[in-house]
């Protein structure tokens, strides 16, 4: 039965190409897939037809298939896709200055974790994507980038990254790979809402990738509204588990909070943001709330965000105020429905 390349590391597809061809064949294959952008082994035109061949029947090359896309007035794209199953997710392309661009992609069809400020949470776990579906999205965007390269990779997309962590840990390997896409540890970053036994997989993994934790809240009743993780895993339980993860890791943890009024922004809130970040290794993004239907919460006005962020300024920690990206086109944090 044949596998999706996508879905192989190089070594595993070194390991298969050596049983009858040499070793250069296989870094050719290689150079075509992950250089040259060339998904199809018919176009890889220095490949004599007997490897074609051979390759032909150990390996599908397929991708997930362009549905839909929306472009934001701020130059972002998203892109629903179509899966084998027919099943639907997003990616979202975010072009910044300096050739910069980051793509953010989803983990699971849906999520189960059921954050009240979140689309995705809406709508159940559906499945845990497969290797070669992730390791897709990325394919499809390196194809189709109007620059030179997707720069930086997120896993912020629709579902928990560490739900699906040993689907997450093969595709950092593969794309981290020297004769792939050699994606740096630096630019690529998975985002957790505090699945503690994750990040404790994670950090004793060995693949090296940045931590982004989806906080919103140093208030355990706080956090439990917007949450219900938290009611398993407790804000005492993840800032154990996050000095852990520091103890083994060369990156400082990113907070993601975004700001809701009338639930988050208050003075006491600040106050506990600060005790809890304060021996941390960290840095702080803060994200106005980006409006999702049905959903009981509103944008904060602007002259709100500049309060608050006058006063957070007192925590001793790097903190940013993060501008939405795609948000018209229903693209931005906590947006993405499949739809």
């Amino acid at each position: 039965m044949r596998v999706n390349i996508f879905s192989q590391s190089s070594s595993e597809i070194k390991a298969v190409v050596m049983k009858a061809y040499p070793a250069f064949r296989h870094r050719q294959l290689m150079h075509w897939l992950y250089v040259k952008q060339v998904y199809n082994p018919e176009e890889m035109t220095d490949l004599p037809i007997d490897f074609k061949v051979f390759i032909t029947q150990q390996y599908s090359f397929s991708l997930p298939i362009i549905d839909k896309e929306d472009k934001a007035d701020d130059g972002s794209i998203k892109y629903r896709l179509l899966l084998e199953d027919e099943a639907r997710i997003e990616m979202v392309m975010i072009p910044d200055k300096d050739k910069k661009n980051t793509l953010c992609v989803s983990s699971q069809v849906g999520c189960a974790r059921s954050c009240s400020f979140c689309a995705t949470g809406k709508l159940g776990l559906k499945r845990n994507l497969k290797t070669h579906e992730i390791v897709g999205q990325i394919m499809l965007a390196m194809a189709m980038s109007p620059l030179p390269r997707v720069t930086n990779i997120v896993f912020m997309g629709m579902g928990e990254p560490l739900d699906n962590l040993p689907t997450v840990l093969k595709t950092l390997t593969i794309i981290q790979a020297h004769d792939t896409l050699a994606f740096s540890p630096r630019r690529t970053t998975v985002s957790t809402c505090g699945v503690i036994p994750g990040i404790i997989a994670l950090a004793d993994s060995g693949v090296k990738c940045k931590l982004a934790v989806s906080l919103n809240s140093a208030i355990d009743d706080t956090r439990n509204s917007l949450m219900p993780i938290n009611s398993t895993y407790p804000l005492i339980s993840l800032k154990n588990a996050l000095v852990y993860y520091l103890s083994r890791s060369s990156f400082r943890v990113t907070f993601e909070y975004i700001l809701i009024p009338d639930v988050n922004m208050s003075a006491a809130d600040i106050k506990a943001l600060r005790k809890f970040t304060g021996d941390l290794s960290c840095k702080i993004n803060f994200i106005p709330f980006n409006p999702v239907p049905q959903l009981p919460y509103r944008k904060p006005e602007a002259q709100e965000i500049e309060k608050f962020m006058a006063a957070v300024h007192s925590i001793n920690q790097a903190i940013t105020l993060r501008r939405s990206r795609g948000s018209d086109v229903s693209g931005a944090c906590g947006q993405l429905a499949g739809s």
